[in-house]
């Protein structure tokens, strides 16, 4: 049975480094150091965010959809997944507000989540 790839120490919470690869069929076997890719830092939670947000080609709404949470709910667990990946996201966005209005006026987002929007918070 495989277990699922680990990417943190379970004793001290350090980055893992892989130090052997091995063939099941043929048996042969690689030993070095390899690196893991940014996304084996991502938790099991982030993993399925990431997949939903590929199948839905980037759509926030259709995300929306898929997992029943509003707008700022889809962008904050955007932000927290790029934060994890080593990458900076602006502490304070600059909110459009005619780009709210007209996503309002669209039925896009609930008035709810566009004084959300507006208002910088994230739930």
């Amino acid at each position: 049975m495989a277990y699922p790839l680990i990417s943190m120490c379970p004793v001290c919470s350090k980055q893992l480094k892989i130090t052997k690869l091995h063939c099941t069929h043929c048996h042969t076997t690689i030993e070095n150091e390899f690196e893991l890719s940014h996304f084996a830092s991502l938790n099991k939670e982030q993993l399925n965010f990431i997949e939903i947000f590929l199948k839905c080609r980037g759509n926030i709404k259709e995300v929306e959809k898929e997992l029943g949470v509003s707008y700022p709910t889809v962008r904050g667990k955007l932000d927290d997944i790029i934060s994890t990946l080593g990458y900076s996201t602006p502490k304070k966005v600059e909110i459009d507000r005619k780009k709210v209005i007209l996503m309002l006026e669209k039925g896009e987002i609930t008035a709810e989540e566009a004084i959300s929007i507006i208002n910088g918070e994230e739930s």
